[in-house]
């Protein structure tokens, strides 16, 4: 059996494991979805890599699903390609990349070229991820064929987990 002193100096070394447990975690973007409350979808209209004006309100009647990312992130990186193929066996379903890098055009136009990102990528900004409830990124918002926010998935999302959130947009549950 540990004596008191001993216990004690043991505390700080679990603190500190599990804070980087935690940390570690996150920074792999391994968070979990969540429903949301089918309220209204933020509006926006945010202009893509060309500078062609790209509003929510154009895919009225159709599920959009929002993906929020940047350059820097490197679990942003991992979701491209799930996304690729979603936007490939999906046509009914609109896939919009929204970047949030201070560095706009200049540093997502390259980024998108050299991911072959094969969606439409607009350039957004953090405040409109926080208006979604994003926290950090990655970050996939579903929004209903009605226009309301219907789930939000943290970190990177599965090809599994992204049809079954498409697939349940706009349901009773």
């Amino acid at each position: 059996m540990s004596s008191p002193q001993e216990r004690a100096h043991a505390r700080p070394r679990r603190a500190l494991a599990l804070a980087a447990l935690l940390v570690a975690l996150a920074a792999a973007g391994c968070l979990v979805e969540e429903e949301r409350e089918a309220g209204p979808a933020p509006p926006f209209t945010l202009p893509d890599l060309d500078g062609k004006e790209v509003s929510l309100a154009q895919f009225a009647g159709r599920t959009v699903v929002v993906d929020f990312w940047a350059t820097w992130c490197e679990p942003c990186k991992q979701q491209i390609p799930v996304l690729n193929q979603f936007h490939r066996d999906h046509p009914e379903v609109t896939v919009l990349g929204v970047a949030v890098d201070a560095g706009g055009r200049e540093a997502v136009a390259p980024f998108a070229r050299e991911h072959g990102i094969a969606y439409p990528v607009l350039l957004g900004s953090e405040s409109l991820a926080r208006a979604y409830g994003v926290p950090g990124f990655p970050a996939l918002v579903v929004v209903d064929p009605g226009g309301r926010l219907d789930s939000l998935h943290l970190g990177v999302i599965t090809p599994e987990e992204l049809e079954e959130a498409a697939a349940q947009a706009g349901k009773a549950r």
